[in-house]
C-alpha cells in the first residue's frame, strides 16, 4: 500500500513540475525602432497629413521606424541624403535630377503628388485664361529657382513660350499680398495655397495649373543606392506605412485634420475652413489607382524642360533616378 501512495505522490509530483511556469533567465527584449531623421522641405502644415497620421496610427512604429521631423530646406535634405547621412527626404522631382546631373546617387521611391502642385494665378481682370497669354506679361515668383520656376518653364515650354517673352519678377513668398496690390499680373504659387487663400478673401482670379499642361515628376520620398542596396526592407517599411498615412488621409481627410492639429501648433488658430479646403485641394493631387506609383512619362518630360533650360547638358539615365520596386 505505501509502495503505491509512493508511486501516485511521485507522478503528480512531476506533473506538477512539469506544468509549472518557468522565468527565463535572460527575458527577450525588444528590438530598438530604426531612427530616421526626415527633412521636409517646408514648415509643418496640414498639407504633411499623411505622415502626421501614419506617425499617430503607429504605421512607421509598427514596421520599426521612429520618425523626427526636420523642417529645413528641401535642397538640404536632398544633400544629405545624396550623402547617405540621412536614409530619406521629401523632395520636388526635378531636384531628384539635378542632383544626380552632380553625382548624387539619390533615388525617388514612391510618388506623393501624382500632379504637380504649381499654379499660375491672375486676377480675373487681367483676363489671362491660357499660356499664350502670358507672353509680355510680369509675372512674379518666389524666386528663379525650386519647383515655382521649373513648373512655370514647363508651363511655358508646353506652349512654345521663351521666358525672355515674359519678365520675371523674384517677389518671395509674397504672392498673395502681391497680386491684390496690382504690382504683377500674375504670380506662381502652389495651387494648394495661393489660390485657396485668394478665393478665401473674396477676389475673383484666374488659375493655371501646370498638371493641366503638362505631367512632371512632383513631391515624393528620395533615398539613396547605398540604402537600397544594403537595407532594402527599411525602404520598402518606410514606403509601406507612407502610403497607409497616404490613404487614410484620402479615405477621412476630417480625421487627419484634427490629428494634424497636434503636429501644426498653428493650426487650431487658423481658419479651419480655409485649411480643410487646402488638405482637400492637396488630396487631390496625391489621387491615384495606386498610391505611391511613379509614372515614367512625367519623369520623361522634367527631364524635357530641365534640358531645355539648361540646368544641365547631358540626358540621365532614368530608370537609375526612380523606382517602383518598393511600391506593393
Amino acid at each position: 500500500m505505501f509502495r503505491k501512495i509512493f508511486i501516485v505522490a511521485m507522478v503528480l509530483f512531476i506533473l506538477t513540475g512539469c506544468s509549472a511556469p518557468v522565468t527565463p533567465t535572460n527575458p527577450p527584449t525588444a528590438t530598438p525602432l530604426v531612427h530616421v531623421k526626415l527633412p521636409m522641405g517646408y514648415i509643418p502644415n496640414v498639407q504633411y497629413a499623411p505622415f502626421y497620421v501614419a506617425i499617430e496610427r503607429g504605421y512607421f512604429k509598427e514596421k520599426g521606424i521612429e520618425i523626427e521631423f526636420d523642417y529645413s530646406s528641401e535642397t538640404d535634405g536632398v544633400s544629405l541624403v545624396g550623402a547617405n547621412k540621412l536614409q530619406f527626404a521629401v523632395v520636388s522631382g526635378e531636384q531628384v535630377l539635378l542632383a544626380r546631373a552632380q553625382n548624387l546617387p539619390v533615388v525617388y521611391v514612391a510618388a506623393w503628388y501624382q500632379k504637380y502642385p504649381v499654379s499660375i494665378i491672375s486676377m480675373a481682370a487681367n483676363n489671362i485664361k491660357s499660356p499664350m497669354d502670358l507672353r509680355g506679361k510680369k509675372i512674379g515668383l518666389p524666386g528663379l529657382y525650386g519647383a515655382s520656376y521649373i513648373g512655370l518653364r514647363a508651363l511655358l515650354y508646353a506652349a512654345g513660350i521663351q521666358e525672355k517673352d515674359t519678365t520675371l519678377d523674384s517677389i518671395g513668398y509674397n504672392q498673395v499680398e502681391i497680386l491684390a496690390t496690382g504690382h504683377e499680373d500674375a504670380v506662381v504659387g502652389y495651387a494648394a495655397n495661393e489660390p485657396v487663400l485668394l478665393r478665401s478673401k473674396g477676389y475673383a482670379i484666374n488659375e493655371m495649373r501646370v498638371s493641366d499642361f503638362v505631367q512632371l515628376a512632383s513631391n515624393g520620398i528620395i533615398t539613396n543606392e547605398t540604402t537600397i542596396a544594403q537595407n532594402p526592407d527599411l525602404v520598402r517599411n518606410f514606403v509601406s506605412a507612407f502610403r497607409q498615412g497616404l490613404q487614410d488621409t484620402i479615405n477621412d481627410p476630417d480625421t487627419a485634420y484634427d490629428i494634424s492639429t497636434k503636429y501644426v501648433d498653428n493650426l487650431k488658430q487658423a481658419d479651419p475652413i480655409v485649411q480643410k479646403q487646402i488638405l482637400g485641394t492637396s488630396i487631390e493631387l496625391w489621387r491615384a489607382p495606386v498610391l505611391g506609383q511613379s509614372d515614367a512619362t512625367a519623369w520623361e518630360n522634367m527631364q524635357k524642360v530641365l534640358l531645355d533650360m539648361k540646368l544641365y547638358t547631358d540626358p540621365l539615365d532614368l530608370k537609375k533616378a526612380f523606382t517602383n520596386e518598393f511600391i506593393q
